[in-house]
């Protein structure tokens, strides 16, 4: 067989176990880079090199700086204001400013690095929203598809037709002239997935998504008697108790208060020093008119008005601290050591606020420390407090099993939390790089990535578990079938048959026959080596026929940002699949009618723009 053949089979072969999904995406694709090698079309670097590609690397990083994003709150904050601008009961709403928000970010990046921002957004809203996030996602990563052409800097491939004009003697594609395709392209395409996506996308849910723990603290705090009467309260300068020992705190005078700790005022953990200093945090617990009592003989301040009525959930969880449930397991190391509320644990970090046995909290008689405090037995639940960063690091104990993953907690229910405005500079940074084109997308996102790290907002471990590696081999394995169509010149055979077939009936049907062959290719690897395939191939007939190269050439990148019919046809395609639980035949229901409305534009509309 020939090496033609041999990729014609093996092509046919991957496309056939995609779609019966009876074996696992990733092992399909190592086997076709694989089989590519095992044939002899390629050779074993050619066959390997795209796990090491550029375009592999970048989106690796684009996953580091998503999840940095995600871990400080920003993409809280942005689902925050999206359900905000779009209310909970609209869904043409969401999907416009989400469709809008992620078509403009794609003109400034590109398509990989708007959708790996947002996708965490959305699956936010689909989870506070109590909706399915297969409703939500495609739609997404369809409107990035149509903003790539809102911009020169869109995707790959509207800088290759620039330049090819320009080549072409006919002069490059301005910066926002590829707007004038986009702008129609976006707008139908919105109004296909507004009016007719509910029904073509499947009613389901991805098996990975979170809890939704927007009202999370509320919960802890109703669920441990605390709604109503935790206080913190600052120390002033003339407060009595400066330069004095936590135990000089004496609430004898003061019935129905109940002292439970100390926090630092620039760390808000419990007191280190031995004596206590301006700004530090005195968290009580009991009546409101005694603490306000306490507060004014004591000289000391509520931490804002809010805090004064006891609102738990504000006092004990924000941005600098927060709760966590812990349970005592069986043979856990923990059983019969007492504690009572208020103590600080062993790592100085946290502060037990309440401890119940039977889902009923002990009294708080019972359970202080000249009580004795209370013997722990396994089926214990404590609640703990304090900063985020001492709840990430001391919670990993196999004495206690975590309820709730305080990280995970985090991420949905603190917005714009610690390290927020450092990850927006970061991305600020990195859409800069990208716009500018002042090093290549994958330094871009390396460096991003890099700065992540070197900032604190997480660590080497985090970032190796924030990348989805499913994602990054699935696009490097499949990389070298584009190898493989050059090498052995199948796509260009392809290609030229198409062009004779339909040169002779005019301008128009060469576009459809470009359209037609780009999208198809399209489907099945890079739709940047498929427009370097097509495009000279098309400026070649444009010459032949006598026309201007420019339609062609703005007729093939509208085809090569159509997509839509199968998840490995882009990476993005491929990183909403999970998330969403989509099926490989979910995407062509949808992605068919907006392809129709690709190829009218391309066809019919683009040649009234830029003529013959």
């Amino acid at each position: 067989m020939s090496p033609i053949a041999y990729t014609a089979l093996i092509i046919a072969a991957a496309v056939v176990l995609f779609v019966t999904n009876r074996v696992p995406v990733v092992l399909v694709a190592m086997g076709t880079a694989l089989s590519l090698w095992a044939t002899g079309v390629l050779t074993l670097p050619q066959a390997l090199g795209g796990l090491g590609d550029p375009a592999v690397i970048f989106i690796a990083a684009l996953f580091v700086v998503s999840s940095g994003l995600e871990v400080t709150g920003v993409t809280a904050w942005a689902g925050q204001l999206l359900i905000k601008g779009a209310g909970e009961e609209s869904r043409t709403r969401l999907l416009l400013l989400t469709m809008g928000l992620v078509a403009l970010l794609t003109a400034l990046i590109s398509v990989n690095g708007a959708v790996a921002a947002l996708l965490p957004v959305v699956v936010v809203i689909a989870v506070r929203l109590k909706r399915n996030s297969s409703q939500l996602l495609m739609p997404l990563v369809f409107a990035a598809h149509a903003g790539s052409m809102l911009a020169l800097t869109g995707t790959p491939v509207n800088v290759l037709v620039s330049e090819a004009a320009s080549d072409a003697g006919v002069g490059g594609f301005g910066f926002f002239e590829f707007a004038l395709a986009g702008i129609p392209l976006l707008a139908g395409s919105m109004a296909i997935m507004i009016l007719f996506g509910q029904k073509l996308l499947p009613e389901r849910n991805g098996a990975t998504m979170p809890a939704d723990f927007s009202r999370h603290a509320k919960t802890l705090v109703e669920q441990y008697g605390l709604a109503s009467g935790v206080y913190q309260l600052r120390v002033r300068a003339s407060c009595p108790y400066i330069g004095q020992a936590a135990t000089a705190i004496d609430l004898a005078a003061f019935p129905g208060l109940q002292f439970v700790a100390i926090q630092e005022g620039d760390s808000a953990g419990p007191l280190r020093r031995n004596a206590i200093a301006e700004g530090d945090h005195v968290l009580l617990r009991g009546d409101a008119e005694a603490a306000a009592t306490f507060a004014a003989t004591m000289h000391l301040a509520f931490r804002d008005e809010s805090a004064a009525s006891g609102g738990g959930e504000e006092t004990l969880f924000n941005k600098r601290s927060g709760l966590a449930e812990v349970v005592i397991p069986p043979r856990s190391g923990l059983i019969g050591q007492s504690v009572f509320p208020g103590m600080v644990t062993e790592s100085g970090d946290l502060i037990i606020l309440a401890v119940q046995r039977s889902g009923n909290e002990i009294a708080a008689g019972n359970a202080t420390s000249e009580a004795g405090g209370v013997v722990l037995q396994a089926g214990d639940t404590m609640l703990l407090q304090g900063t985020w960063k001492a709840l990430d690091t001391h919670l990993d104990d196999p004495d206690v099993l975590v309820v709730s993953s305080p990280e995970l907690v985090r991420r949905q229910a603190v917005p714009m939390g610690p390290g927020a405005k450092q990850a927006v500079v970061i991305l600020f940074g990195m859409v800069l790089l990208l716009a500018t084109g002042i090093v290549p997308p994958a330094v871009a996102g390396l460096l991003a990535a890099g700065a992540i790290i070197l900032t604190g907002i997480m660590t080497v471990e985090q970032s190796y578990r924030a990348i989805s590696w499913t994602t990054v081999i699935l696009v490097g394995a499949m990389m070298p079938l584009s190898t493989a169509m050059v090498e052995t010149g199948a796509a260009k055979l392809l290609a030229e048959r198409l062009v004779l077939m339909v040169g002779d009936a005019g301008p128009m049907a060469l576009l459809a026959g470009l359209f037609i062959l780009t999208a198809v290719m399209g489907q099945l690897i890079s739709n940047t080596a498929t427009a370097l395939i097509v495009i000279p191939i098309g400026v070649a007939a444009a010459a032949s026929m006598g026309i201007s190269p420019k339609p062609v050439l703005m007729s093939t990148a509208v085809a090569a940002a159509g997509a839509f019919l199968t998840p490995i046809a882009t990476p993005t395609n491929l990183m909403v699949m999970g998330p969403g639980g989509y099926a490989f035949s979910d995407y062509w229901k949808l992605g068919l009618p907006l392809l129709i409305w690709f190829f009218i534009v391309a066809v019919f509309i683009v040649p009234l723009i830029w003529r013959f």
